[in-house]
């Protein structure tokens, strides 16, 4: 029988993400058009034997372009190296990293976007013709030094793919933008982690996670990784709908996916502002959350619902919203 209690990978979420990650292409769930095209990339670059053209992961958060990253080069047989936007600040911070690159590695840029100016330049360089030009000295001295590099496949991953510069996007070879996922196939990520976690769940309970999921794969095994540890608790063996639906009631994730900030927003346009526009920095300001935060992770999730409307004036509840939240729509004035 399986063990709710059996351990599970040591560390903090990131170690329960990364055991949950699949390996290859094949056990990859949905996304199956980028998964052709991926496959079709990395096969024709082994039978040149050459590098892969560069690729661009955009998306929203947790739809799998960090996995898709490392299955990349896992199929692909090089090394994979990591690294982020924000850690880039100087050309110096690039150059160093890039100099270091084995024949063939992989180099993973997390938030692309977010690169300082000067490296995003530097870059520009790297990737077109394996060289960088790093300056020597300063003021009327200074010298530039060429610097090979040794060939290497850059997978840059972005959720505000807007912001990269043209000269950077058109130095892709490939460009994936990440669908969200459907309820049938967050079921078959519940499930698969479930299996790998020896998790004793209904087909029901998986389907309540998977409607509650958000359409992304992080949140259905994060919300799945809650009903294990409630029904863990309770001292439950295997987790029917009746559990899952407690769990998820426990920490307000409502049958659409709502969470308390998702809900904390629908208030203020629907009552406090009374169904007219917001702007995005003055709901910041009323729900106490970054700009970046409502803007990247929860507006997107909530016009894809219609519970909101981007409007030029700025953010406003939908009939829907009202509806969800039992409020009656303010009447239009005559």
């Amino acid at each position: 029988m399986s063990d709710l209690t059996s351990p599970e990978p040591e560390g903090n979420e990131l170690a329960f993400e990364s055991a949950l990650r699949p390996k290859s292409l094949d056990e990859f769930v949905g996304q199956h058009k980028i998964r052709k095209q991926l496959s079709l990339l990395l096969d024709a670059a082994k039978l040149q034997g050459r590098t892969s053209d560069h690729i661009l992961l955009a998306g929203p958060p947790g739809l799998g372009k960090t996995t898709l990253a490392m299955i990349v080069a896992h199929e692909s047989g090089h090394p994979l190296r990591l690294t982020s936007g924000p850690t880039i600040q100087h050309a110096g911070d690039l150059a160093a990293v890039l100099s270091s690159l084995a024949p063939g590695e992989i180099l993973f840029i997390d938030e692309i976007h977010r690169m300082a100016r000067p490296a995003e330049e530097m870059l520009y360089l790297a990737m077109e013709d394996f060289r960088v030009d790093v300056m020597v000295g300063k003021g009327p001295g200074a010298t530039s030094i060429p610097l090979e590099l040794a060939p290497f496949t850059l997978v840059g991953a972005t959720t505000r793919s807007g912001m990269l510069p043209n000269p950077l996007r058109d130095r892709f070879g490939f460009t994936a933008h990440l669908e969200f996922y459907s309820n049938d196939e967050l079921a078959q990520v519940i499930a698969r982690a479930a299996n790998r976690l020896a998790i004793e769940i209904s087909a029901e309970a998986v389907d309540e996670i998977a409607m509650r999921s958000r359409g992304t794969p992080r949140i259905a095994n994060r919300l799945l990784r809650r009903v294990r540890d409630f029904a863990l608790v309770a001292g439950i063996q295997q987790i029917s709908v009746k559990e899952a639906k407690a769990a998820l009631v426990l920490y307000e994730v409502d049958e659409l996916g709502l969470d308390r900030l998702d809900r904390a927003i629908l208030v203020l346009l629907t009552e406090r502002f009374k169904g007219k526009p917001v702007g995005l920095s003055t709901l910041a300001v009323a729900v106490g959350e970054e700009q970046d935060t409502i803007e990247s992770v929860v507006e997107p999730f909530l016009v894809r619902l219609g519970l909101i409307l981007r409007t030029p004036r700025g953010r406003q509840a939908s009939e829907l919203a009202y509806r969800h939240l039992g409020i009656p729509a303010p009447q239009p004035e005559a």
